[in-house]
C-alpha cells in the first residue's frame, strides 16, 4: 500500500468514526434533559427512591431531570416504555431490577425480552427478605423454629403477601422438608396483625417492614434471605450459611437504559450514579430501605441481570405461582 493511499484511508477511517452518530452523541451527552422513568404512584415508597437519585443527577450534571411516572403491570408499562425508547441515555428506569427480571416469568406473555431488550447501567442497592417470629415466640433460632415445625406437620402455618415472601416460604418448605400451611396476604401489616395474633408460626417480611417493626419490639428477626450478610443489619445470620445454601433471594434497584444505548453513555451513567451511592447521605438513605448501597460495573451488573433472570425462573416454578395473562 503506498503512503498517498495509507494517508488516505486513515483521513476516512477518522471521519467515519467522527460522523458515528453513537460517538457524537456521546461526546456530547448530556446535552438536554434526562427523564428518569418511574414504575411507581407518584409519593410511593419506591417513587421516593427514583426522586432522590432524580435530584442527584441534576445536582452532578446540571441538567434538569424529570421524573416520568407510569405504573401499572407490576412495572411492565415503565418497563417497555423504557425498553422501547430511543438509545441516547435520556431516558433511564430506575425499578427493582429483580422486578424486571421476575417479570418474564410472572406473565404468560412479558411485553419484552428483557434480557436482550435492556441494559443495565448501574446497580444502587440490594435488600433481602426476613424471617421472622413474634417476641412471644419460644423459637429463638432457625433450628429451633425448623425442628417445632417438622414435629407441627401440616398444623403449622405461615404467612405471605408477595411474589417474594411465597417463593421464600416455598423455598423454606422445601430445603426443611415442611408441611407448613401458606396463609396469603395482601400486605404485610395485615400479615404481622396475623401473626401477633398467633395464627401464624412464622413469616417472611420485607426488609424494610421488618427491621423496623423489630426495632419496635413486634417481631424478632431469625435470619436474612441473602447469600451473604447485610450491613444494615450485620448481626442477623443469612439462611445460607444456617445450612440452607438454596437461600439466595435479593432483591435490588439499578439504572436500566434500552439495550442499544452507546457504550460511552452507559459508563457515564455508571459514574454518576456511583458517585452518588459513594457519599454517606445515600447509603443512610438506603439503609433506611432496608438495604444496602450496591455499587457494580456495567458488566457485572449486566451478568448479574442475566443470572437473576434464569434464578427467577427456577423460584416461580418452585412455588408453583401461575403466570398471569
Amino acid at each position: 500500500m503506498s503512503p498517498i493511499l495509507s494517508r488516505r484511508s486513515l483521513m476516512l477511517g477518522s471521519a467515519a468514526l467522527v460522523a458515528s452518530p453513537a460517538i457524537v452523541r456521546a461526546q456530547s451527552y448530556p446535552s438536554q434533559d434526562i427523564h428518569l422513568i418511574s414504575g411507581f404512584a407518584p409519593g410511593s415508597g419506591a417513587d421516593v427512591m427514583v426522586r432522590f437519585f432524580g435530584e442527584k443527577l441534576r445536582q452532578i450534571t446540571g441538567r434538569t431531570t424529570v421524573v416520568e411516572n407510569k405504573p401499572g403491570a407490576n412495572g411492565n408499562i415503565a418497563i417497555e416504555y423504557t425498553a422501547r425508547s430511543k438509545p441516547d441515555g435520556y431516558t433511564i428506569l430506575v425499578h427493582a431490577g429483580s422486578g424486571i427480571a421476575g417479570n418474564q416469568w410472572l406473565f404468560k406473555k412479558p411485553p419484552i425480552d428483557a434480557g436482550k431488550q435492556l441494559r443495565i447501567a448501574a446497580t444502587i442497592n440490594r435488600q433481602a427478605f426476613m424471617l421472622t417470629v413474634t417476641p412471644n415466640s419460644p423459637y429463638k433460632t432457625v433450628a429451633e423454629l425448623t425442628a417445632a415445625m417438622k414435629a407441627k406437620g401440616d398444623k403449622a402455618s405461615y404467612g405471605s403477601n408477595s411474589v417474594q415472601s411465597k417463593i421464600a416460604g416455598a423455598i423454606y418448605k422445601e430445603v426443611a422438608g415442611l408441611q407448613a400451611v401458606e396463609v396469603q396476604y395482601k400486605s404485610g401489616p395485615d400479615t404481622m396483625r396475623e401473626q401477633q395474633g398467633g395464627i401464624l408460626d412464622y413469616a417472611f417480611h420485607d426488609p424494610q417492614l421488618a427491621s423496623i417493626q423489630a426495632k419496635q419490639g413486634n417481631l424478632r428477626l431469625l435470619a436474612i434471605c441473602s447469600g451473604e450478610r447485610m450491613q444494615m443489619a450485620p448481626d442477623l445470620p443469612t439462611m445460607k450459611e444456617l445450612g440452607y445454601p438454596a437461600f439466595n433471594l435479593v432483591g435490588w434497584f439499578a439504572a436500566t437504559v434500552t439495550a442499544a444505548t452507546p457504550r460511552p453513555v452507559v459508563e457515564q451513567i455508571n459514574a454518576w450514579f456511583n458517585q452518588t451511592l459513594a457519599t454517606e447521605e445515600t447509603k443512610v438513605f438506603l439503609n433506611n430501605f432496608g438495604s444496602d448501597v450496591w455499587i457494580s460495573t456495567p458488566d457485572a451488573a449486566q451478568a448479574f441481570f442475566l443470572k437473576d433472570i434464569e434464578t427467577w425462573r427456577d423460584n416461580v416454578r418452585l412455588a408453583n405461582i401461575e403466570p398471569q395473562g
